[in-house]
């Protein structure tokens, strides 16, 4: 979902792209991104392999870890190998929601779930294996080239009529081609670190889609529960919504208008 906007977001901007699929790396065989980065030789490598199964990752340690972090060490010290710049994009799950403000770079992370250890041993291993690096937290994914939030509310919408959704988390639902746009601005920077980088506002799932049903016009019953009632297997932190403390900041659009952007784009695709 993301790796498709980022390809655009750069083939926009006129980089020379080289998309390459799971089947064509996987991301956990240090020697196969070696060998590609060695023949490739790119700038920059935009690292969006992931493992995003968030409930499945309670059960699947191995696979989480293997993906999100061995994967990112690997691809973060072949890029080394070349002078490379890597970017690691990561989560606001890697809190534990205590805050009551946004969170900003320097606040401590303390991941609840399989899933966000995952992915901040990813920060980790990218960090420690390449000093041109660019670990970007961000939140609440939806994009129309993968399996999301938005897709499913009015999946369910339409087949129901009406959706139980948590009330209880808040976040920064964002738009991947907001985000994608972001990345490779930033790739065109030596602004080394860690970035928080989501849509401005926050706001409930319970609140997301009420408004997804609103834009789109369809009519449905938006019914609340907690987290609890809900009964998902990993734990989500109650509040993880991001801000930045750096002077260098990249900010995104209102996640409302990423929402509107987004159906505007998927109209388009039907």
């Amino acid at each position: 979902m993301l790796g498709s906007d980022v390809v655009r977001a750069a083939e926009f901007v006129n980089h020379q792209v080289v998309p390459v699929t799971r089947a064509e790396l996987d991301v956990t065989d240090r020697g196969a991104a070696e060998r590609l980065l060695l023949e490739e030789r790119p700038d920059a490598v935009i690292n969006c392999a992931g493992y995003t199964d968030v409930d499945g990752a309670e059960d699947d340690l191995d696979g989480a870890m293997d993906v999100n972090a061995e994967g990112a060490a690997s691809v973060a010290a072949a890029a080394r190998e070349i002078g490379s710049k890597v970017v690691y994009p990561s989560s606001d799950y890697v809190f534990d929601g205590s805050k009551s403000e946004p969170y900003v770079e320097s606040d401590e992370p303390r991941p609840l779930s399989i899933y966000a250890q995952s992915k901040l041993a990813g920060e980790h291993e990218t960090a420690e294996l390449n000093p041109r690096h660019f670990v970007v937290r961000s939140a609440w994914l939806f994009g129309t080239s993968g399996r999301n939030f938005v897709e499913t509310m009015l999946a369910l919408g339409s087949d129901h009529g009406e959706v139980l959704v948590v009330r209880d988390q808040v976040g920064c639902p964002t738009y991947t081609a907001h985000l994608a746009d972001a990345l490779v601005r930033l790739v065109d920077t030596e602004a080394f670190g860690l970035h928080h980088i989501a849509s401005q506002g926050e706001c409930s799932w319970f609140d997301f889609a009420q408004e997804i049903f609103i834009q789109s016009g369809v009519e449905c019953r938006v019914m609340s529960c907690t987290t609890e009632e809900l009964g998902r297997p990993a734990p989500r932190p109650a509040y993880s919504a991001l801000g930045t403390e750096r002077l260098d900041a990249l900010y995104l659009p209102h996640w409302k208008e990423g929402l509107a952007s987004y159906l505007a784009e998927r109209s388009v695709a039907a």
